[in-house]
């Protein structure tokens, strides 16, 4: 964390004791959780929704704005009797965060403010290069878009959340990859290689739980408290929130529906299996679809052509969304069976309009297939896009430092992460 960012922290007052010091942060943050989900509030709205009284929650604020964290918006009139409300919201320049994300066919880094709203964006398309290459990519992109912070705030930059896939030299097969550059990646610790060259501190994780993070913070996370969140890149990938929270699981993969067992496709495109059995990633990912636009004679490099090359070949795309959507709707059904979660969340990298047709299809096929009795997850549109995991990965720093949650308070995240760590063999996940 920033020096200033934890000196202004710090000035907003300790308690008598460990404890009330502890409670007293705890409250700090609830009052900054509920800002940031409810956008703005006042000083009455924020004491019932941190079940402090209006005393307490008033000399919380007023610390926080004198640490500028928090700005007033002005009064607002209610249309009831007496004073207006003031309106409050948490101050852009607050805080600060860097998200990079590493993908097997893109590189994004992204300066985001206090409020989640990013201010910088540098877009790579490529096959992704090798460690070394990469990291040099980065090293330019992050000092870029780090530049974009005023000097005098460049003391609140609180890190830099990185997210990738676990496993990038894993499934080229499926995914019809054939670089060895991608093996050069297996146990590469990208975590330390970026602290390295931007001297700040870094925390990783899976980029589809990275993703699921930013569409908590900001997106339907807002409203809504429980969802499945699914993520189509390369590969397919996603996260679980459960009561407000995004579920981790031991080993940082929780809600990795790409690794789901789902029939074999159908498409001629398709390669031949080992199995009776394919995995989710093969059927429903940016790569299939390349891989079947190419096999139906579609010229297509990546990314930054595939809008315009699945548009030129209608049926083609729509022989890959039916095979998409058949292998999706039984993953989906069943997270949700297993979970009792009301909704489901789409975004990827694919263009919006097949997104779109996308989840229209999923959710049309899954009211079809619902078992009696059991009405499928609603079908909500993401927020981000292709910017999904590098706005998510620059939350992350915002998480570790200004979250209510009781582990991070006490420290005890890093020792939990770190021991789950070494007891299940992970050397993906850094724990800071």
């Amino acid at each position: 964390m920033a020096d200033t960012v934890s000196a202004a922290y710090a000035s907003i007052g300790p308690g008598q004791g460990s404890n009330s010091g502890l409670v007293r942060r705890f409250n700090d943050r609830v009052i900054l959780m509920e800002l940031r989900r409810k956008e703005q509030a006042s000083k009455a709205d924020l004491a019932r929704l941190a079940s402090l009284t209006n005393n307490a929650a008033g000399v919380i604020v007023q610390a926080l704005e004198r640490a500028g964290m928090v700005r007033s918006l002005g009064k607002k009139r209610s249309g009831g009797r007496g004073q207006p409300a003031t309106m409050l919201a948490l101050d852009p320049e607050g805080a600060y965060a860097i998200g990079v994300r590493i993908d097997r066919v893109a590189l994004e880094t992204v300066l985001v403010d206090f409020t989640g709203k990013p201010r910088a964006r540098r877009l790579h398309t490529l096959d992704l290069p090798p460690p070394e290459r990469t990291i040099e990519i980065l090293a330019n992109d992050i000092a870029h878009v780090a530049d974009v912070v005023p000097a005098e705030r460049r003391d609140r930059l609180v890190g830099i959340g990185v997210a990738a896939p676990y496993d990038l030299g894993a499934w080229l097969d499926k995914l019809s990859l054939s670089s060895e550059s991608y093996r050069h990646w297996d146990g590469f610790d990208i975590a330390g290689a970026i602290r390295s060259v931007s001297g700040l501190e870094v925390v990783a994780e899976n980029d589809g739980t990275a993703a699921t993070v930013a569409e908590l913070f900001y997106g339907h996370g807002r409203s809504h408290n429980d969802f499945l969140y699914v993520f189509v890149s390369a590969a397919i990938g996603g996260g679980v929130v459960v009561d407000g929270r995004y579920l981790r699981g031991p080993r940082g993969n929780a809600g990795d529906i790409g690794m789901m067992p789902v029939a074999n496709s159908g498409l001629g495109s398709s390669p031949v299996s080992s199995h009776t059995w394919d995995l989710l990633l093969s059927r429903a990912s940016v790569n299939s679809l390349v891989r079947h636009l190419r096999w139906r004679g579609i010229p297509v490099q990546g990314l930054a052509d595939l809008g315009a090359a699945a548009a030129s070949a209608p049926e083609a795309l729509d022989e890959w969304l039916a095979d998409a959507v058949e292998a999706l709707t039984g993953a989906v059904l069943a997270a949700a069976a297993l979970l009792d979660l009301p909704a489901v969340v789409i975004d990827g990298d694919l263009p919006v309009v097949i997104i779109e047709q996308l989840a229209r299809r999923l959710e049309a096929r899954m009211i079809e297939e619902a078992p009696e009795v059991r009405p499928p997850p609603a079908v909500l549109m993401g927020h981000f896009g292709e910017d999904a995991a590098a706005v998510g990965a620059a939350t992350l720093p915002f998480h570790l430092n200004f979250s209510p949650d009781a582990d991070i308070l006490t420290g005890q995240h890093v020792t939990v992460r770190r021991e789950r760590a070494r007891s299940a063999g992970d050397t993906h996940s850094d724990p800071r």
